[in-house]
């Protein structure tokens, strides 16, 4: 079984350049205009089968009155988490960096509304969501990038909205070679719970829940992270 620990980064050396945000996002939008299809193939209904992550979810919608609009923060071709959502009543907006996983969200759920765009640099005023779900969508990102994808939730984010996040658990970071077994390069990050903190509280979160589950038998074999930050009435200054 394929584990966090063997997973074949390759990973990036201190004197190594790294490429830029704008040029890993342009290899994650290639990975996943190519995996489109198998992603949603293979996880389209995941939801029916994750107790745990229907729960949380549950609590999560249960937050919001039935006005308060949902971002859904790199959706991916399923849309399924923010159906999930959007099934409770709730409106829901996701958003995607790849335009075939955009154009098969939109085939799969009619009655939500899917864009393309860029969870770190979003097309949408100042305070405009309710709630920001970002379901395994920062993995794709280098850590030292992640800390302006949190102030750009903060910035949509409404006073007293709440923020979910959820990543694998892991220490490492770099390129993978392929992506659902498509030979392409996509970047992959695995976070510490302690990390996972660090970007709520330096975003400007309060940080009311983090837990950290074991993979259920049919997941890859690498423990699960869920974070949710409420963004204050008053506003605070950035530290990332």
């Amino acid at each position: 079984m394929e584990t966090a620990a063997n997973i074949q980064f390759h990973k990036v050396k201190v004197d190594e350049k790294m490429d830029s945000l704008e040029e890993t996002n342009s290899k994650t939008r290639q990975a996943y205009d190519l995996a489109a299809r198998k992603y949603h193939d293979l996880f389209h209904d995941e939801m029916n089968e994750k107790e745990y992550d229907r729960n949380l979810l549950d609590g999560f919608a249960g937050k919001f009155s039935k006005d308060a609009l949902i971002c859904d923060a790199g959706c991916g071709p399923s849309g399924h988490i923010g159906r999930y959502v959007f099934e409770k009543g709730l409106p829901v907006i996701g958003i995607d960096l790849s335009e075939k996983c955009v154009e098969s969200a939109r085939r799969n759920n009619p009655g939500i509304r899917f864009e393309r765009g860029d969870i770190g640099r979003m097309e949408f005023a100042g305070e405009t969501f309710s709630g920001i779900i970002a379901y395994y969508s920062i993995i794709d990102t280098p850590k030292k990038y992640v800390g302006r994808i949190f102030r750009e939730f903060y910035r949509v984010l409404k006073p007293n909205g709440y923020l979910l996040v959820v990543v694998k658990a892991g220490n490492s970071e770099g390129y993978l070679p392929e992506l659902l077994g498509i030979k392409t390069e996509i970047y992959m990050s695995l976070f510490s719970e302690e990390e996972i903190s660090g970007y709520f509280e330096h975003g400007g979160f309060h940080l009311e829940f983090l837990e950290k589950r074991t993979p259920y038998g049919f997941e890859i074999n690498a423990d699960r992270i869920y974070a949710i930050g409420k963004k204050p009435d008053v506003h605070f200054p950035l530290g990332l």
